[in-house]
């Protein structure tokens, strides 16, 4: 499993386990070996002395035992807490370097999966592997050894039950690993089915469908319960199976060797050793079973999770990153050209314009026309797939991402605030931000009255992805986040339409005196929001149809005309 190398930072705690659990086997393969002394040279010839003196080795022994049995568990569990916590935070890591495409791939609930309940399989192995799968091999060895030694041909019932233990183990272990994947796939369809409930639940009820949302989350509930049914089925033959052959087994002990005795060819004492030993055997290769039901499910963890940090992002940092001379925040698209893995059109094509500091650059264009998709590239959330893209003279290809990053205050379509407090989601781009600072930049974005009234200002609570604020009071936060960061180029992606008019009209006339040094793009429905813009880009099924201002576009751009007659009067274009 690839995943050991997570292991190797603990290899002084893992040899220190398995060093005490190998001393826990020698105590247990030792014991036995007291009694039948006991028996054979003590209660055999009445020497209470030597029952006294064997009797008190034996009680130090299991005091040991004890002991060491506190220590290797305890350690064992650090260790596999610590590899869980290495794990997790990795696979965090590798999605947070993820692009979109990526993202798109696997998908949130099944990332949630792999990071949570798969984890925890494999550390559950690793928490039973230092302690159960050292102890079993070395004690079903020690033991047939130590019974062999006891009475040689009565171990030949050892001959026959491990091989037909074998067949038996070998058989679950072989089907249960595809029931095992099929269910962790079905773990995910419910988190996924249960994310879409609670995210869309005003959707749900607006059109009544909480009915039609039980049925979907009962078809994926019944589907993983019928896979784990079907575990559970295949894993009830497992014991009954075991316990049949350990009990047959200690009848034959009993029968072959009660005969041995009775013909004196066996001491007493070493039949109570040899049916420890026949015992220990049977337990340690009840552990090995109890194994090979986690195996096969953590395999599958392991390699849903090695699918995940084997997957290499498509937006990796080149080896040798540029950093521009300049940080003015030109942005310049040069006949750019981009189409999502697998389509067979291009979304966007031939796009060729400059976005300068100082100025407003505007995308307008119809529903699907790419707008959306267009600035995604700005940050780099995709990278394009023909010409260039260009921000301060650098290709964005030939930058370091955290650079590039930098450089740019992105206000996405759908506002997302963080839970915690105002002040906290404000200061996500810039810790260092003062109060003073984060009211300036509430006041740019309409925000500083509301948040004013709430009881705690700064400091109100903010709720996961911000249910607790309307619409139109998450866009003016994440506005005013992107206004704290004080970056070089600002991308408002239709970050104005849940205000109203009045509201819209006051925050662009604010931003523009505040970003009055730095580049503006701004992709909007209502014309009334980019009217004044200092170039309007107009896209068209992912071209660029014409450019200019306001003015020079209603002269000579048919598709302009359209989006400014279907919003506006005759006499407000006037």
């Amino acid at each position: 499993m690839r995943l050991v190398r997570f292991l190797r930072p603990y290899r002084a705690q893992i040899v220190l386990v398995m060093a005490l659990v190998l001393l826990q086997a020698l105590a247990n393969l030792y014991l036995p070996d007291l009694n039948a002394n006991i028996i054979n040279d003590g209660v055999a010839k009445g020497d209470t002395a030597f029952i006294m003196r064997e009797g008190a080795v034996m009680l130090g022994v299991a005091l040991v035992l004890g002991v060491i049995s506190i220590i290797s568990v305890y350690w064992g569990a650090r260790t596999a807490m610590a590899f869980g916590r290495d794990l997790r935070h990795d696979i965090f890591r590798t999605v947070q370097s993820f692009s979109l495409a990526e993202m798109n791939r696997f998908g949130a609930p099944s990332l949630i999966t792999r990071t949570t309940n798969d984890v925890q399989q494999i550390q559950m192995l690793v928490v039973m592997g230092l302690n159960v799968m050292v102890m079993a091999p070395f004690m079903a060895v020690g033991g047939v050894i130590m019974a062999i030694r006891q009475d040689a041909p009565l171990s030949l019932i050892i001959v026959v039950v491990i091989p037909l233990l074998a067949v038996v183990l070998g058989f679950l272990a072989r089907n249960a690993m595809p029931l095992f994947k099929t269910m962790q796939k079905r773990v995910d369809r419910v988190n996924q089915v249960m994310r879409e409930k609670l995210a869309g639940i005003r959707v749900i009820r607006a059109f009544v469908r909480t009915r039609y949302e039980e049925q979907r989350f009962d078809v994926a509930n019944r589907e993983l319960s019928e896979t784990m049914l079907a575990v559970g089925r295949l894993f009830a033959l497992m014991m009954p199976a075991v316990m049949a052959i350990m009990n047959l087994t200690l009848v034959a002990t009993m029968w072959f060797g009660g005969l041995r005795i009775d013909s004196g060819a066996m001491p007493i004492g070493n039949l109570t050793a040899f049916l420890t030993y026949i015992m220990q055997i049977l337990m340690s290769v009840m552990m090995a079973a109890f194994m090979f039901v986690m195996v096969p499910r953590a395999a599958a963890s392991a390699e849903r999770i090695n699918e995940v940090l084997d997957t290499q992002s498509g937006l990796a940092d080149p080896a040798e990153p540029l950093v521009p001379t300049t940080d003015r925040g030109v942005v310049e698209f040069r006949d750019v050209e981009f189409r999502y893995p697998g389509a067979e059109a291009p979304v966007l094509a031939g796009v060729s314009f400059t976005a300068e500091p100082g100025k407003t650059t505007a995308i307008v264009g119809s529903t699907g026309s790419g707008k959306s998709t267009l600035v995604n590239l700005i940050p780099r959330f995709y990278d394009v797939t023909g010409g260039q893209l260009l921000v301060d003279g650098v290709d964005v290809r030939d930058m370091a991402q955290a650079e590039l990053w930098r450089r740019i205050g992105f206000i996405p379509q759908k506002a997302f605030l963080f839970s915690g407090t105002v002040a906290s989601n404000l200061r996500y781009g810039r810790d260092e931000a003062t109060d003073e600072e984060l009211w300036h930049a509430l006041g740019i974005a309409q925000g500083k009255g509301f948040v004013a009234a709430l009881e705690d200002g700064l400091d109100a609570p903010i709720t996961q992805g911000g249910t607790n604020v309307s619409g139109g009071q998450r866009q003016r936060l994440a506005i005013a986040r992107a206004l704290v960061k004080r970056p070089s180029v600002y991308v408002f992606d239709d970050s104005f339409s849940a205000l109203d008019f009045k509201t819209d009209a006051a925050l662009r006339a604010a931003l523009s005196r505040d970003t009055a040094d730095a580049t503006v793009i701004i992709v909007a429905q209502r014309v009334s929001t980019i009217m004044h813009a200092d170039l309007i880009v107009v896209l068209e099924e992912g071209r660029v149809v014409g450019m200019g201002t306001h003015d020079q576009l209603l002269g000579c751009c048919p598709t302009y005309g359209e989006i400014v007659s279907s919003q506006m009067t005759e006499e407000e274009v006037a």
